[in-house]
């Protein structure tokens, strides 16, 4: 199955950065961007068109105006129409440098969109990369609470009643804070990161009903997105079933063709689970700092650690 495209369109991406409009031929509105990649056209400007990606942005810094500067204007017209033809999505100028005459002329025959920035060109880029990475990065919805726990990000899943929103607002009291309740959108924001959000910081608790958590709790209680660390399913305390005691196995859960470890905490009438996520969001930061407690323990008593990984596919879901 094709993986779904994201965009976001040009008038976004115009009022994000601020950026001049030296010709639009329509409504930003309607100009789409696709490509989370952009391109110096440096090698376009020369003639190479190889492995040439239209889809990107092109991004016109001083190297490139230096280089064009040093052409009689018949000939840095054809390298630009050259580069014009190809019907880019945009192409932005930084720094504010002039624009060549020409350059309006073909923007406006080929009608393509040509913007300017003040930035210089490195952090305007660096900037531009990361915000549509994020935009159109690839996602999924999967139902379930995330919550920040001491700096971690914690998922929390499971069956419908199982407790969720209500370990989650008793974490909220002692000072943590909700992302999403129910409904968490989970992005891959790179080849190693999932971020999850909420547009909005409402929480169902049965018997209540909806609540606000923002209002109620106030802005220190909500965050708007948050990388998720750890994924934690709960589920009912079942005596037939063996859990694991030591942590000697890493469990982990795929989403999104990313790994996140995971862990499966049973509940029962008198587990603490707001103290139990506390303490797992400590440990987890440990383990990714190196220190494993039950290697520790083991290596102690004179006993070999046999690690196993378990791994769970969400992808296929």
């Amino acid at each position: 199955m094709p993986e779904k495209k994201f965009s976001v369109t040009l008038k976004e991406i115009i009022d994000e950065f601020s950026l001049e409009t030296i010709h639009l031929p329509m409504d930003a509105s309607k100009l789409l961007v696709i490509e989370t990649e952009i391109n110096r056209p440096g090698l376009q400007l020369s003639g190479f068109y190889e492995y040439f990606n239209n889809e990107r942005i092109q991004i016109v810094g001083k190297a490139e105006f230096a280089y064009l500067a040093t052409m009689e204007e018949t000939v840095r017209k054809e390298h630009l129409e050259m580069l014009f033809a190809q019907h880019v999505p945009c192409i932005i100028i930084t720094r504010e440098l002039p624009y060549f005459p020409e350059m309006l002329d073909l923007a406006q025959q080929y009608e393509i969109p040509l913007l300017r920035c003040k930035d210089s060109t490195s952090s305007f880029m660096s900037a531009l990369i990361a915000y549509l990475n994020l935009h159109l990065a690839p996602r999924i919805t999967r139902h379930g609470v995330l919550i920040e726990v001491y700096g971690e990000g914690i998922l929390i899943v499971g069956e419908s009643g199982v407790g969720k929103s209500e370990t989650a607002i008793e974490l909220v009291k002692r000072g943590h804070r909700l992302v999403a309740d129910d409904a968490v959108e989970i992005r891959k924001t790179s080849n190693r990161t999932l971020v999850g959000s909420s547009p909005d910081n409402f929480l169902e608790l049965r018997g209540i009903g909806i609540i606000n958590t923002r209002r109620l709790f106030g802005m220190g209680a909500v965050k708007v997105s948050e990388k998720i660390d750890l994924i934690v399913e709960l589920e009912p305390w079942d005596s037939t079933k063996i859990y694991d005691r030591m942590g000697v196995d890493n469990e982990y859960t795929t989403i999104l063709g990313i790994k996140i470890p995971s862990l499966t905490i049973p509940i029962k009438p008198g587990r603490n689970l707001a103290v139990i996520l506390e303490v797992a969001a400590m440990n987890n930061r440990q383990k990714k700092m190196g220190y494993n407690a039950a290697a520790e323990l083991l290596q102690n008593l004179g006993l070999q650690m046999d690690k196993k990984d378990k791994v769970k596919n969400w992808d296929n879901f």
